[in-house]
């Protein structure tokens, strides 16, 4: 994927663009982002906190080019998943509230220059 000018995306602009297109999909399906790229203060990060119903929704977003040799659900490994949960708790402490549902899902996006984006969800991923 190229910039505007032509020069090559690195890692975090294709992550954020990621980011975008999963954000912009939830939202066509009917779902609310609530907010993108909650950081906890003891080091918890969730990229996409959306609702969907009353199911409250903590969202790992993966963008990998075509062709990738690994997909990114595969690089949701433990310590990621640890930090994605410290994430969910912190924001479950300032909803201080415990009825609520919620569940964590893997939002991978697949890119390719001058192709639309590919989004695939694994819903309760971990």
């Amino acid at each position: 994927m190229t910039a505007r000018d032509g020069s090559p995306l690195g890692r975090k602009e294709i992550g954020d663009f990621g980011e975008r297109v999963a954000a912009a999909w939830l939202r066509a399906q009917g779902e609310k982002v609530l907010y993108r790229n909650h950081r906890a203060p003891r080091g918890g990060e969730v990229d996409i906190v959306a609702r969907k119903g009353k199911l409250l929704l903590f969202i790992e977003v993966k963008t990998r080019r075509q062709g990738a040799k690994i997909r990114g659900y595969d690089a949701v490994n433990a310590d990621k998943r640890a930090l994605i949960e410290r994430g969910a708790g912190h924001w479950r402490e300032l909803l201080k509230r415990n009825d609520i549902p919620w569940r964590f899902d893997v939002i991978e996006v697949t890119v390719e220059e001058g192709c639309k984006p590919v989004v695939h969800r694994i819903e309760d991923a971990f």
